[in-house]
């Protein structure tokens, strides 16, 4: 496929390495030269030096015969012009954009469209990392939880600790111990290291288990993994821009929610667009300001200002005075290892939240969802299956009988509103939404290739 990316930033520089990598025709264009060789040096992709949303700059990079065009420039105006020459000068057939402005989502339905300004699909970071922190809120001791089939199964990290059911025991323990729930681990990663599981593989602590099972039966699970921790109360938010705001305004009528800003102004138009939430003026940082709002009692500390090293500061103050769970926003990728798992409980990565939302639209075939894992490292795919036996190489097979690429494990089914955990006997049927964990992601292709339907299929 022939993808022009607009943007080499964090999101689009780790968009093009994940791409080249799957043999993807790959050209990114910047105003930034330096940028620019930085990545030509490193991956296997072209590149074009120049504003993207000059029609000009779009031809040289390829326009005229590229499959899609993915608009990631940190400007929204410079993103929605690209799609608009695009489509009016060289008919690309698909355009992505990332646009962060609340004002323009408000009115996407009437403004993105092939009438004014078409764009085939709107990707909002502020939104994607808001339903992030808010499902880790809501599923206490999670390091990620990721819905899949509308919500009706869920993919759930959890470290292992000692003290749990599960811990010491073979996973097959799991089936005999808790016989009322299914559900199946898919990865195990141990010092950072993946394991493929198989029934007798024993759990230990502080392995990073990712499980699947019914939505429902979730908080069921991680009991068998850890000590379930009570539920989330008093959240405090340390930023009230656009990501903090839009978390506290989805929280507040559950939680007890507390935002510190900086900015005098801005704490107004909070305090007024907010109903339940507690506006205060000051800095996260100050040690006296965190210990007059009971840090101590606070269960969790949200840093989520745009400035990395404020968030982890700010972080690791809270958590030497006492909260119980810190979450830190951390644009620069080089720092999420560095600080996660140490004081700062869970770091959320921007880029690698956006980037799983890009992927479901690059990924051919019929992908519903697609999801990165371990900051990259891995990936959880959701495909539906079409066809029959004649010419499908998945429906109508036992998944036993699927012959999947090393490193590829299928976790569960969806059928209609039925979650169907992968054992080795379930039959795949035509429109199921097959859910698949991937530890290897150069066989992407080949994952691909199994759900492609022969040419007998109407």
């Amino acid at each position: 496929m022939k993808i022009i990316i607009l943007g080499a930033g964090q999101v689009g520089g780790t968009l093009a390495e994940n791409l080249a990598n799957e043999a993807n025709d790959i050209t990114i264009v910047d105003t930034d030269i330096v940028r620019l060789r930085e990545l030509q040096d490193r991956i296997d992709i072209r590149t074009t030096e120049g504003k993207a949303s000059h029609p000009g700059v779009l031809e040289q990079a390829g326009a005229q015969d590229a499959d899609m065009l993915i608009a990631v420039t940190n400007s929204d105006e410079v993103n929605m012009i690209a799609c608009q020459f695009a489509h009016t000068l060289f008919n690309t057939p698909t355009k992505i954009a990332r646009v962060r402005e609340h004002d323009y989502l408000r009115h996407n339905r009437e403004v993105f469209c092939n009438k004014s300004i078409p764009i085939d699909v709107l990707i909002s970071p502020e939104q994607l990392v808001t339903k992030h922190i808010k499902r880790l809120i809501e599923h206490p001791g999670a390091l990620q939880v990721l819905d899949f089939a509308d919500g009706k199964a869920q993919l759930v990290a959890v470290k292992a600790y000692y003290g749990g059911p599960l811990v010491g025991h073979e996973i097959s323990f799991l089936r005999t111990h808790m016989p009322s729930v299914d559900t199946r681990v898919a990865a195990i990663f141990r010092q950072g290291s993946p394991i493929i599981p198989k029934g007798d593989t024993v759990i230990e602590a502080d392995d990073e288990v990712f499980f699947i099972a019914a939505t429902k039966d979730i908080r069921s699970v991680m009991s068998e993994l850890r000590r379930l921790d009570r539920p989330y109360k008093r959240i405090i938010i340390a930023g009230g821009g656009n990501i903090g705001a839009r978390l506290a305004s989805s929280i507040e009528d559950q939680f007890q929610v507390k935002i510190i800003e900086r900015d005098l102004k801005r704490c107004h138009d909070l305090a007024k667009r907010l109903d339940n939430t507690i506006v205060l003026n000051g800095s996260a940082s100050d040690r006296d300001l965190l210990l007059e709002e009971n840090i101590e009692d606070t269960d969790v500390f949200c840093a989520l200002t745009n400035d990395d090293e404020a968030n982890i500061m700010a972080s690791m103050l809270a958590k030497r005075l006492g909260v119980r769970t810190v979450m830190t926003l951390i644009n620069n990728t080089a720092y999420v290892d560095l600080v996660q798992g140490g004081v700062i409980d869970i770091a959320i990565s921007p880029q690698q939240t956006t980037i799983g939302s890009l992927l479901t639209h690059v990924r051919r075939g019929d992908v519903a969802a697609v999801h990165s894992l371990r900051r990259g490292a891995a990936e959880a795919l959701e495909a539906v299956a079409h066809g029959d036996k004649r010419n499908s190489k998945v429906v109508g097979k036992a998944i036993e009988d699927i012959d999947l690429p090393a490193g590829t494990t299928i976790g569960a089914i969806v059928r209609k509103d039925q979650v169907l955990i992968a054992h080795d006997d379930v039959v795949v049927e035509n429109d199921d939404h097959v859910i698949l964990f991937l530890i290897d992601k150069r066989k992407i292709r080949e994952v691909e290739r199994l759900f492609q339907v022969g040419l007998g299929f109407f």
